[in-house]
């Protein structure tokens, strides 16, 4: 396929990169997608096959890890092969600043094949976070630009969730939400007499009703291994699919972009140079745009390793901006953990398994309201709450499988999930020394949280301990991870950040490089910072506005 000549050339296929291929092939624009997996197909998906019917009863984590030491921690045994190998893709950080880069999806679809699926909107109170604290810089856009875009992709992707009238959590256009448990509904109530916060059903890419053929969630558990019922939004069989269904979208799988091709010339961009995954042949695709999808860290990887006579520190990078305010949400930093003994729980073998849990909203830091001793905010998230066998209990034969099946006080574990600050300090730049296996530089990374972080943490525990004993929680236990290792939040953005002065930003609101102005970064690079919100919906919505510009400055001729 060396050489071959698209209208646009977009690099990716997970949440951003399925929604600009779907946008653009739809309206009859010839598009080619670049992608570093193999294809994905539902005979991949194992979500109803138990543990026993694998070599290794996916126990065998010792094996897992000799090459995935880094990845093998968020796959099942099944779901291996749908992640990097970490000894031939590797990156390096510096002693004493570690990161955990996990995620690296190398299957159609990328991340959306094991994403958590919490889907929410961003407000001002994010894109104007600098006019309410004074720290960073705003947004290049307002939450007025971006609302319809939230409308078009939730409806589509299928989002259930609550509305609760909160300004910093605007409600959306939601399927019905799931029911809380009989411990939820407690702590809900709890909270809101007593404290005044909210918790609230967890907004879920996870369908309670059809659309577009896909059936409703049936509860059955394990989404990170698939959904042969496409239940849960995935964009290898969403947008994606849409989009080659059009006759238009080319996808080139096993395809690793290496760098942005330039016309010297003219200052444009005029395709992508790729590593097949399985010859390690080098190929070339041609377009009137590239637009990268990659995922934050690989898109910007692409401009470093881009670089010309022009560009000598990376393609797009007069500023100097590029690769710096990396950013990555304080992953349960802290939180506390609820014991209900007023709730007994029966353990549940054979489920139903609720995907996700319930979610609480930022509640610091809000106009209006108290300011804390720092910036910002975070939520609470929970999973996995439903009581299990107690497989450690004494005892053999009959004695024992009663035991285990024994009732339980229901449990919560509030997990934290925190705002992480721009910093100058926190980068990533290419290695001088380290190439993957198919001979790309590869990138060396320096990040680490700073004390307004750290501060997050302690309130996380305190305030999550308030929360616990307004319920009523007889047993609360609450915990902080001050070492928590960035990376594990798997929200890396902020390296080719957006802004209004082509001297302090790469890209415009439109995700547009402000010096070459045929090339998008249309995934989380762009984020001038984190919220506290996961950022997967505000990265599709944000991706679907962008490229309805880039089809108009198509048809203007000014691309």
């Amino acid at each position: 396929m060396s050489g071959e000549q698209y209208d646009v050339v977009v690099v990716g296929s997970g949440a951003s990169g399925g929604w600009v291929c779907k946008r653009l092939s739809e309206a009859g624009i010839k598009v080619a997608l670049v992608d570093a997996g193999r294809r994905q197909s539902d005979s991949n998906f194992t979500e109803h096959e138990p543990d026993f019917k694998y070599k290794y009863r996916n126990r065998a984590w010792n094996l897992y890890t000799k090459s995935r030491p880094i990845q093998a921690g968020s796959c099942h045994e099944s779901t291996l092969s749908w992640v990097a190998n970490d000894l031939e893709e590797p990156y390096t950080t510096d002693p004493g600043m570690p990161f955990r880069w996990v995620g690296r999806v190398r299957i159609t679809g990328g991340r959306t094949n094991l994403w958590g699926r919490h889907s929410y909107r961003f407000s001002d109170l994010d894109f104007k976070a600098a006019s309410h604290d004074g720290y960073g810089e705003d947004w290049p856009l307002s939450y007025k630009d971006v609302e319809p875009y939230y409308d078009l992709v939730e409806e589509y992707v299928g989002v259930e969730g609550l509305a609760e009238g909160l300004p910093q959590l605007p409600d959306g256009k939601f399927q019905p939400a799931m029911n809380f448990t009989c411990v939820e509904t407690l702590v809900r109530n709890g909270m809101k007499e007593k404290l005044g916060w909210t918790l609230t059903q967890g907004r879920l890419a996870n369908l309670t009703r059809s659309v577009n053929g896909r059936a409703p969630c049936h509860y059955c558990g394990p989404c990170s291994r698939g959904c042969v019922t496409h239940s849960y939004f995935n964009s290898a069989f969403t947008t994606v699919a849409d989009a080659v269904a059009t006759g238009r979208c080319t996808l080139i799988p096993d395809a690793m972009a290496y760098k942005v091709l330039m016309d010297s010339g003219s200052n444009r961009a005029q395709g992508v140079l790729y590593i097949d995954r399985n010859t390690h042949e080098p190929h070339e695709v041609y377009g009137r745009a590239v637009v990268l999808c990659a995922q934050s860290l690989e898109s910007v990887r692409i401009l470093f390793n881009s670089a010309d006579a022009q560009y000598p520190n990376g393609l797009a990078n007069s500023s100097g901006v590029l690769g710096h305010y990396l950013m990555d949400h304080v992953w349960m930093g802290g939180g506390a953990l609820g014991e209900f003994p007023q709730l007994p729980a029966k353990p549940q073998i054979n489920g139903p398994n609720r995907p996700g849990g319930i979610y609480v909203p930022r509640f610091q830091n809000l106009p209006g309201g108290a300011k804390s001793k720092y910036l910002r905010g975070f939520g609470f998230q929970t999973w996995g709450d439903d009581p299990e066998p107690s497989y450690k209990a004494a005892g053999f034969g009959e004695a024992f499988k009663k035991k285990i099946m024994d009732e339980q006080p229901s449990r919560m574990l509030l997990r934290g999930f925190g705002e992480c600050l721009p910093a100058w300090n926190n980068y990533i730049e290419l290695d001088p020394e380290g190439k993957d296996v198919y001979g790309i530089p590869v990138l060396r990374i320096h990040m680490k949280y700073g004390e307004n972080e750290h501060a997050l943490i302690d309130a996380m525990a305190d305030t999550a301990t308030k929360m616990m004993e307004a319920a009523g929680a007889k047993t609360i236990k609450p915990y902080t991870v001050h070492d928590r290792e960035p990376g594990l939040g798997i929200h890396e953005v902020g390296i080719a950040r957006m802004g209004t002065d082509p001297k302090k930003s790469v890209l415009n609101q439109f995700q547009q490089s402000h010096d070459v102005k045929n090339v998008f970064v249309m995934d989380g690079a762009g984020f001038t910072s984190t919220a506290c919100q996961n950022p997967t919906l505000t990265i599709m919505a944000l991706a679907v506005r962008s490229t309805d510009y880039l089809m108009g400055e198509m048809k203007r001729g000014d691309i």
